[in-house]
């Protein structure tokens, strides 16, 4: 008779899950046995193989345990980019804990209420941050136990805290906790632009639906170099490339500097072949005096998102950058992230567009009437989606997930069109729409309208009170610091605006600027933009 067959059926049911699981922390481990000796992570002057990194992630998964980290546990991690955040982000998803990223630009009483909602009781930093990190658990949250996180650069550890080091150098393996795939693996909190931030609830399963169509449809494979330089505390940089890369079994380098000083050097060393950042830092990249003496002939694959990469960036990328292929990636946290993407082929043929839905994920463009918009017809309606990758929904917010999942399918809160061959263009988010005079105005229209001007570096466009016109159409413009936007003033940019735009969509004014305001992940932050200027029209 077998061991199974003369198992008792709640034990053999245990077994059995056991054996079929598929955590996040299987996919690692599996590629450990695949490639054990090839490089997995290289951060600074730490490198492990994946076998290293495998049997640390055990050993500290392991520690945390024995110091009362338990399944469901909300671990809180307020770190820059590092090989320890890697390591602990694959350590946590072992022993079933639930991970808690948090943006380190935040305020620290903005930090303490997410702290607060989540129900953190331990909280992971480094020394760059342990000042930010101490003052936000200070108010009033459930925070006691700490982890120190080494940095890219040597760092003395924080004091009353437990080291990372330390602890990854215990022996062990982590106690079987019954981790389930569609267990809770972490709560990533939007950005709050409207209201206080949602936590966004995703499974092992949804981000793992996730990585198979970021594998699928980014072409990303085992012998792939990544740089991962955006922040991985933003669901971009840590699931749509740093776990997939690690599924397949690519070797990952890791930065906490998306600088073109740091950035250029860095893909020249490594021979990187992959890197993902938002428009505003591949612009960064273009302008840097360095970028012309960079080898970056290994550079093979480009990904970009946050925002649409203008029209104008796009071409001269094709032209300064041959050999690279660019993908477009559209999506948010709340679908773990990735819904649309654009790939090399259409990235002129159809620019500005997010593409089509990606190998797991069903989307509409609908009206109010959840009634699919005519595609081709320019008709603008909101994109609603369907798919495994979604999250379960908002923690402790049972009123705004039902809004969210309104009529059977997750709305995103961003307006669209639909092309004829099911291309999806982006207008604007809800909340950005400029309504003017009656009219609506899409900001990402006048933007692009507004790049096409020889001086102009970035842009951003939003809409503030005016006593006439509810709203106005304002434009902030950075002009290229090379000399080309020496002449570039608010008359010669109004003037092209007139001469190439409706009356209404045109801006009331244009505000010169040497920088625009962004989160670590290279997102426009139109919400300070908005505040900056909101009195611009006061008295008429």
């Amino acid at each position: 008779m077998s061991t199974l067959s003369a198992t008792p059926p709640a034990t053999l049911d245990t077994v059995i899950a056991a054996t079929r699981r598929h955590a996040l922390a299987d996919l690692l481990r599996r590629s450990a046995r695949r490639h054990p000796q090839k490089p997995a992570v290289i951060c600074g002057s730490t490198q492990w193989r994946y076998a290293e990194f495998d049997t640390l992630c055990s050993r500290l998964g392991a520690a945390l345990q024995r110091r009362g980290v338990g399944k469901g546990a909300r671990f809180a991690v307020l770190a820059r980019n590092s090989h320890g955040f890697a390591a602990l982000r694959f350590a946590l998803a072992r022993i079933g804990a639930v991970m808690v990223p948090i943006n380190f630009m935040l305020k620290p009483e903005e930090v303490a209420y997410i702290l607060r909602h989540a129900g953190a009781t331990w909280l992971a930093t480094d020394s760059g941050l342990a000042g930010l990190a101490r003052s936000a658990a200070a108010l009033d949250t459930q925070v006691d136990q700490w982890l120190w996180l080494p940095s890219e650069d040597p760092s003395e550890p924080a004091e009353g805290m437990f080291r990372f080091d330390a602890l990854a150098a215990e022996p062990g393996e982590p106690a079987e906790v019954g981790l389930s795939d569609r267990d809770l693996l972490q709560i990533v909190y939007t950005s709050g632009t409207e209201s206080m931030p949602k936590g966004a609830m995703l499974t092992h399963d949804a981000v793992i639906a996730q990585y198979v169509s970021c594998i699928a449809d980014a072409e990303i494979t085992c012998t792939d170099l990544v740089l991962h330089a955006l922040p991985l505390y933003h669901c971009a940089q840590l699931d749509v490339f740093l776990g997939p890369s690690v599924y397949v079994g690519a070797t990952n380098v890791i930065t906490g500097k998306p600088t073109p000083e740091n950035l250029l050097p860095l893909l020249q060393q490594h021979s990187i072949s992959s890197f993902f950042a938002p428009p505003t830092v591949w612009i960064s990249l273009l302008r840097a005096p360095a970028f012309g003496s960079t080898d970056l002939s290994a550079l093979k694959k480009g990904y970009y998102g946050a925002s649409i990469m203008p029209v104008a960036v796009l071409r001269e990328m094709a032209e300064r950058l041959p050999g690279v292929r660019l993908w477009n990636l559209y999506g948010q946290t709340e679908i773990a992230p990735l819904a649309t993407m654009l790939g090399p082929d259409e990235q002129l043929s159809k620019p500005g567009s997010c593409g089509r839905p990606v190998l797991n994920v069903e989307t509409r463009v609908v009206n109010d009437a959840m009634q699919d918009v005519a595609a081709g017809s320019g008709e603008v309606g909101e994109v609603v989606h369907r798919s495994p990758h979604l999250m379960l929904g908002y923690f402790h917010d049972d009123e705004r997930s039902a809004a969210a999942f309104e009529g059977g399918w997750f709305h995103s809160g961003d307006l669209a069109t639909i092309d004829a061959d099911g291309c999806i263009t982006i207008v604007d988010r809800k909340k950005d729409m400029i309504k003017t005079g009656g009219e609506n105005v899409a900001s990402r229209e006048v933007e692009e309208a507004i790049y096409r001007l020889a001086g102009v570096s970035e842009v951003a466009v939003f809409g503030v009170p005016h006593p006439t016109w509810v709203e106005a159409v304002v434009a902030v413009v950075v002009p290229k610091a090379d000399g080309a936007g020496r002449d570039l003033d608010e008359a010669a940019v109004l003037a092209f605006c007139r001469e190439h735009l409706a009356g209404f969509k045109a801006p009331k004014r244009v505000l010169l600027a040497p920088s625009l305001p962004k989160n670590p992940s290279g997102k426009l932050l139109k919400r300070e933009l908005r505040r900056a200027h909101e009195r611009l029209f006061e008295g008429g």
